[in-house]
């Protein structure tokens, strides 16, 4: 499952793709504070990025880059806020949040929490370390992924079965890594800073899709931007 989790098939309605598309252009506003171009600003860079491979429109993606930047006079602040819990069967849980209304998303999430259990700061994030994370897929067949994490400074790689590969760093050096790793004829669609578990568990049958159930709802959530799990 990774890191990161991802609601498998939430592509499927209109209503799904329509959250995507909200969460991406939260991402592009975030960004594009720091910079509308994006040549000139990495992050926005990535995820401009993101939202072009699910197919958010061009209109969408440049009136969030404008918004963002402050370009436009409905302009908006959001804030990140970050939750900590456990999902049904004691499964540690980071939710992070971009909010423009901190009192309704902590309302939202208390309610989500029910079949769970909300914790205070630190609760389990003392059971998740913060790592840079760049996901990338290889310039050819017979790339040894390895090799080229040793070349790029990162600690650790993880391949998936969509052909994505995932290089964790220290922090201060995802840029770093990020650069190699293009430098070398990787493309890279994803370069951030994620909660990683220390100690996954392992769940099946029921039990487990109790868990997605749970991570699913908080996923439906329009400030809910990111869940990191402690599940295998």
């Amino acid at each position: 499952m990774g890191a990161q989790w991802k609601q498998k098939g939430r592509e499927a309605s209109a209503n799904a793709k329509g959250r995507v598309f909200g969460k991406l252009a939260k991402e592009i506003m975030v960004a594009a504070r720091n910079g509308a171009d994006p040549s000139m600003n990495p992050a926005l860079r990535m995820a401009v990025e993101a939202a072009k491979k699910a197919s958010m429109t061009k209109e969408t993606l440049e009136r969030a880059i404008k918004k963002g930047a402050g370009l436009l006079e409905e302009g908006v602040q959001f804030e990140t806020v970050l939750y900590e819990g456990f999902a049904p069967h004691q499964v540690p849980v980071i939710v992070e949040c971009l909010t423009d209304n901190r009192n309704r998303t902590s309302s939202n999430v208390r309610l989500l929490f029910r079949k769970g259990q909300l914790g205070a700061s630190g609760s389990v994030s003392w059971d998740f370390e913060r790592v840079g994370e760049v996901e990338a897929t290889p310039p050819g067949a017979g790339v040894d992924a390895e090799e080229a994490a040793i070349e790029s400074g990162a600690q650790e790689v993880e391949s998936d079965d969509d052909g994505t590969t995932r290089f964790f760093s220290d922090p201060g050096d995802l840029g770093i890594v990020s650069k190699a790793l293009g430098d070398r004829k990787w493309s890279v669609s994803s370069a951030k800073l994620i909660w990683k578990p220390k100690n996954p568990v392992a769940l099946e049958g029921e039990q487990r899709a109790e868990v997605e159930a749970f991570l699913e709802a908080l996923d439906e959530d329009d400030d809910v931007q990111n869940l990191y799990v402690g599940l295998n």
